[in-house]
């Protein structure tokens, strides 16, 4: 048996899955708000609750946002900012009194669909959750790729590729630069790009069913949101040229991108044509948590 965790910022989701990738048990917990030693004693009641319910022992894969730093064996870049600098896989094994597996969420999320969801069986896939940020995860052969620094697919935190004069320097990001992709393809920074064109303020849901309903303004603001997610992908496509592309987040919802998207960054990618696929993830949310538990399941 093996226990995925997913860490939220308001949530902790346990999973429990057999060998084969069935569905056990699921349970749901509030995030103890900004208490480090309180969100890691919820980690370990609720997996101590998953076993005692299914009356046996699992592996456990964590998966968080952020990641652990190579330089300080800390988690870093979390959102949930209590957890940051914090000793995390270290206290956490201590007090399971177990070894684990943690990963960032995005990791856990293109793991979950390379292993058995969308892209179950392909060589090089590419998870992005894009929603209120902007994250991404890559699988090789059934394998995390993490890096030296550990943040390898850190795809948000590049600048918008080939933008234009209007696009310069772009939006200011919380870490500190201009214009990186999150700004413009994030729910926010679809808000704040129709804000510019209207004078309204809508969050990125309604915005679509405008553009849906044929509202100029909101269609013109998809139209401008799948161009700079275009050249963003093909960016990644001629970099790392992966089969799949599973795109997930609240943002994976607007279902048009899979086929307007793929439509567009041919312009942009350095090859005669593009076979790499754009696909909704098969799990949907509850892809991160699968992730974690597959942690164990890395080939």
């Amino acid at each position: 048996m093996r226990i995925g965790i997913d860490l939220g910022g308001t949530k902790i989701e346990g999973i429990a899955l057999s060998e084969n990738g069935e569905e056990l048990l699921r349970k749901r917990v509030p995030t103890p708000a900004s208490d480090y030693r309180a969100t890691l004693q919820t980690i370990s009641d609720l997996i101590s609750d998953i076993e005692s319910t299914l009356n046996k022992q699992g592996s456990v894969g964590i998966g968080t946002p952020g990641a652990i730093s190579p330089a300080t064996g800390s988690l870093k870049n979390s959102n949930s900012v209590c957890m940051n600098g914090k000793p995390v896989y270290q206290d956490l094994s201590s007090l399971l009194n177990r070894d684990i597996k943690i990963s960032n969420d995005a990791n856990c999320f293109a793991l979950s669909e390379a292993t058995d969801g969308a892209a179950a069986g392909e060589e090089v896939v590419f998870g992005v959750i894009v929603g209120t940020g902007t994250g991404a995860g890559v699988v090789v052969k059934g394998h995390v790729l993490g890096g030296p620094n550990a943040i390898a697919g850190e795809w948000g935190h590049n600048p918008l590729p080939w933008p234009q004069d209007n696009e310069r320097p772009g939006p200011t990001c919380y870490c500190g630069k201009y214009g990186c992709i999150e700004t413009w393809l994030s729910g926010p920074g679809m808000s704040r790009d129709y804000l510019d064109l209207s004078g309204q303020a809508l969050d990125a849901k309604h915005i679509v069913q405008l553009a849906d309903k044929g509202e100029e303004t909101a269609e013109i603001c998809l139209q401008r949101y799948e161009k700079r997610m275009a050249r963003s992908l093909a960016h990644v496509i001629n970099i790392l040229d992966p089969n799949v592309i599973v795109l997930g987040g609240g943002m994976g919802n607007i279902e048009r991108l899979y086929s307007n998207v793929p439509g567009l960054w041919g312009q942009y990618v350095f090859s005669d044509r593009v076979d790499t696929k754009l696909v909704p993830p098969k799990y949907g949310d509850s892809s991160g948590v699968r992730g974690a538990a597959w942690l164990w399941q890395e080939k």
